[in-house]
């Protein structure tokens, strides 16, 4: 099956009882059985048809062999962090989500969880960082903000020499444009409130399994912490990913426009995007992704200007978040990386003046005409 098709109909697919096309909403939390222990569904914490249709559409997606749907991104980086145990050590990408930074530092430390946070670009920080301890390497690429790639291959090929498990945040790109099981990766992740819902209607996460071991490991914590999505959310996860590829493929033609004008802004210092031939990990990207996704980040030149600009734009809308239809603009330092000290921000890059956008379905001349009138600043 091609990447389109897969994504209409892969996994169940369609109803097998009426033939309907698309997945009822099961609302239902128990589930009669035929005598004990004789069941198909037992209880709704531990199973559901509608969220099961969608864990069997991301499996296939992925290429893994078990997939499971939670109540939220980060519920799902919880319990991926849950197959661990205290004293056990991880190496984090630096330039991390702020709320994954904020569950390792301000949560999992107290449950005596060690992480260092590298730059998994370079492999001889993730080297140095590797501890007796050590048991796994967790990835975000390209990341958020800073839209850096990390070489999954060459990163899989430290984690089995240290038999360490390989996490990858797989959000910016989604298996339409990368799978990283492909590459060697363990686990994979999204938060698929972003690209997979595309909608800004559903918040959810989900976890790929690339072996039956950590398959069986996740449902047991899954079913035991019980931070499960909802058949209503399951299914509005399902419709919108029916259309994943049309959209990506759409956001990418609009991102590549948008990228060019800023680059050639001279309001815009630097522009984040590994669709430049000059990004300095473009032909690492381009070898493990089919695509280079929507986000973009730049700078201006402080704060205030990083302000004015959010404020100014009319057709796109300030808020948290990414991968919708609609475009949204954001400032990282205020925003979804506040949890980050501004010491530490700075360190990473991730400067005041900061801007980070994800690029939507609008006409893309609307959407460069209304980033030229916000950056003229002065005006």
């Amino acid at each position: 099956m091609k990447k389109k098709t897969r994504l209409i109909h892969g996994g169940v697919g369609r109803d097998p009882h009426t033939g309907a096309v698309t997945i009822p909403i099961h609302h239902a939390s128990t589930f009669k059985q035929n005598g004990v222990g004789n069941f198909e569904y037992e209880y709704g914490r531990t199973g559901n048809p509608t969220r099961e249709a969608l864990e069997k559409l991301i499996t296939e997606m992925e290429g893994g062999v078990r997939g499971f749907a939670f109540a939220s991104g980060m519920a799902a980086i919880t319990a991926v962090i849950q197959l661990f145990s205290k004293g056990d050590h991880f190496i984090f990408t630096d330039d991390v989500y702020g709320g994954t930074f904020r569950l390792m530092t301000k949560v999992f430390n107290k449950f005596g969880i060690e992480v260092t946070f590298v730059d998994t670009t370079k492999l001889d920080q993730v080297k140095s960082a590797i501890r007796e301890n050590t048991k796994a390497i967790y990835v975000e690429t390209p990341t958020n903000p800073l839209l850096k790639i990390t070489d999954l291959e060459a990163i899989s090929s430290i984690a089995n020499e240290y038999e360490l498990k390989l996490i990858v945040d797989n959000t910016f790109s989604t298996p339409y444009w990368q799978t990283p099981i492909t590459f060697g990766a363990d686990i994979v992740l999204h938060s698929a409130t972003k690209y997979l819902g595309g909608h800004s209607d559903v918040v959810s996460g989900l976890i790929v399994a690339a072996d039956k071991k950590i398959g069986e490991e996740l449902h047991f914590i899954q079913n035991s912490t019980g931070g499960i999505l909802g058949p209503q959310d399951s299914w509005l996860l399902m419709r919108g990913i029916k259309t994943l590829g049309i959209r990506m493929e759409e956001i990418e033609r609009n991102t590549k426009e948008i990228s060019e004008f800023l680059i050639n802004h001279s309001g815009v210092e630097k522009v984040f995007y590994p669709g430049f031939e000059d990004h300095p990990s473009h032909s690492i990207h381009k070898k493990q992704a089919d695509g280079f996704g929507g986000m973009i980040s730049f700078t201006v030149e402080n704060e205030e200007k990083a302000l004015a600009l959010v404020n100014k734009v009319k057709y796109f809308t300030l808020a948290e978040s990414l991968g919708a239809v609609e475009s949204l603009i954001s400032v990282p330092a205020l925003m979804t990386h506040a949890s980050i000290p501004r010491e530490r921000r700075l360190e990473l890059g991730i400067e005041d003046g900061l801007v980070r956008i994800s690029v939507g379905l609008e006409d893309v001349e609307d959407l460069v005409n209304d980033l030229k009138q916000a950056l003229e600043l002065d005006s």
